[in-house]
């Protein structure tokens, strides 16, 4: 894996973290215990940090970057990622704040200053605009992303489901190595 040091900041992974050694991590990077980081996803933590959360997932081809303070934005906007969050292949975050049992679907975009509460889908292709928040226990679509309905309990369920699912890939991954 290409981790890579950028003014003083190295990325820390704990331990049973599964890293792609195809994926490049920059900087101010924290990812939590039994997550994975799977091929060529491309996450820049040099003008503000990401934090990752336990037993998320960002999936083949992700790109994962911030927003550096500014006069006008004395913090900037960091990345945050909760806890059980399944990022879609070739999804695109930048600058937002996710919760806790989220599934970003494949090639969404989600964008400065977006806070995506809890237990919430969005779905593949999505653009979610700068400054948006996404309501807890709904399901998003759409370029610009709408409110579409309630999540019904089997979606909810699914989203443990599906963290829990690349909790088991990455260890089996990890006993290849």
């Amino acid at each position: 894996m290409a981790l890579r040091s950028y003014k003083g900041h190295i990325p820390k992974i704990c331990i049973n973290t599964y890293v792609d050694e195809s994926a490049v991590l920059v900087g101010n990077i924290d990812i939590g215990h039994d997550s994975s980081i799977w091929p060529l996803v491309a996450a820049r933590g040099d003008v503000n940090c990401i934090k990752i959360g336990e037993r998320t997932n960002v999936q083949d081809g992700a790109i994962l970057h911030v927003t550096r303070p500014t006069e006008g934005n004395e913090n900037g906007y960091p990345l945050i990622i909760g806890d059980d969050v399944t990022v879609g292949h070739q999804a695109m975050l930048h600058g937002c704040q996710l919760g806790n049992r989220i599934l970003v679907g494949m090639s969404a975009i989600i964008m400065d200053n977006v806070i995506v509460e809890d237990d919430v889908i969005i779905g593949g292709g999505s653009l979610v605009p700068p400054g948006k928040r996404l309501e807890s226990g709904f399901l998003y679509v759409g370029s610009p992303v709408k409110q579409a309905r309630p999540l019904t309990e089997e979606e909810r369920a699914f989203l443990t489901v599906s963290a829990q699912n690349y909790v088991k890939l990455k260890n089996e991954y990890l006993e290849e190595y």
